[in-house]
């Protein structure tokens, strides 16, 4: 992870806009060896589109399952949370998930969503606005994963919690979720962090859930060379690569990537990039856990343990982790 703990609350600069960020880290992945994107980049306007879609594929069980352990257990979670709170949702997308949680909580103080994709980002808290008109809704366009400042607390709110739903953990390197972990302790303190991360489980029914049938995380996956196109004037052809997703056992992940179909040169922001016929690019690490490594994880990092809500059978969890004062 590329922020302190202290720098998680220092003020956010911009430097640069998210399409110079994404041509920058975007050269410098294809120019590595193993060729690698970051999957943070998935996620602009069409992206989101995609995920949302991928979300409602009979497949793709991480989001239903969730969505039922919030909706199970809404009342627990609230009790854990106490009245007054401020939510600050990690990487908010829909806005879906913390519905459940708004609906549950008494007097719910302020909501901040922060996203990397302004536009979609706009829509949802646009829509939450109107469902919850008492709600103090400030939506932060930033990338989570670099320094921002979040505004200061409400007079007289209760906890600060960090909602962080939809395994999206286990996109990080296991180095860099605990990096996240200590920055999210540290901005928490007195509160706490409610997270959901998707349990190792049988590889076919993993397999199934990023090999969709109807295509669209292939779909999904291409959109990261399609954005490269219209937004850096690169030349891409997406026919020449093709979807795969697998199960990496021994590092108990789902590893998507971008395979060239052929030998073939792609120009990106003047400079020539050889792909051999084979040859990948990695999109995305999905790391999947045991119930009690998280537990340990989140220990290393400072949290407290409290309670674990999963589904009957057990394929994804909802941690309640407490932060100290």
């Amino acid at each position: 992870m590329r922020f302190s703990p202290a720098s998680f609350d220092n003020a956010f600069k911009q430097e640069e806009g998210e399409g110079g960020s994404f041509g920058r880290e975007l050269l410098a992945g294809l120019k590595s060896r193993p060729r690698s994107i970051s999957p943070k980049f998935f996620y602009d306007a069409a992206g989101s589109r995609l995920f949302d879609a991928i979300c409602e594929l009979p497949e793709y069980y991480p989001t239903r399952t969730e969505l039922s352990i919030l909706a199970e257990r809404a009342g627990e979670i609230a009790q854990q949370i106490g009245p007054d709170a401020e939510i600050i949702e990690f990487g908010a997308g829909s806005l879906r998930k913390v519905r459940l949680l708004l609906d549950a909580l008494r007097k719910p103080r302020r909501f901040v969503p922060i996203d990397i994709s302004g536009d979609h980002l706009a829509q949802a808290a646009h829509a939450l606005r109107t469902d919850y008109p008492g709600l103090d809704v400030q939506p932060l366009v930033a990338d989570y994963t670099r320094p921002f400042s979040l505004p200061p607390k409400a007079e007289g709110s209760g906890m600060r919690v960090g909602f962080f739903p939809g395994s999206t953990l286990g996109n990080f390197s296991p180095a860099e979720a605990l990096s996240f972990l200590q920055s999210a302790a540290a901005v928490l303190r007195g509160g706490g962090l409610l997270l959901g991360v998707d349990l190792v489980k049988d590889p076919a029914r993993l397999h199934a859930a990023y090999n969709d049938a109807q295509g669209i995380t292939a779909r999904f996956n291409l959109n990261l060379l399609a954005r490269a196109n219209a937004e850096l004037g690169a030349d891409f052809n997406l026919a020449n690569f093709a979807h795969t997703a697998f199960y990496n056992a021994p590092h108990q992940r789902i590893e998507m990537h971008l395979v060239s179909r052929t030998a073939q040169t792609v120009n990106l922001l003047g400079e020539s990039l050889h792909f051999a016929e084979a040859e990948t690019i990695h999109t995305e690490n999905s790391h999947k856990f045991t119930v009690e490594g998280l537990r340990t994880l989140a220990a290393r990092a400072g949290f407290g343990i409290g309670p674990v809500w999963t589904d009957p059978e057990r394929v994804f969890s909802v941690h309640w982790l407490p932060a100290a004062q």
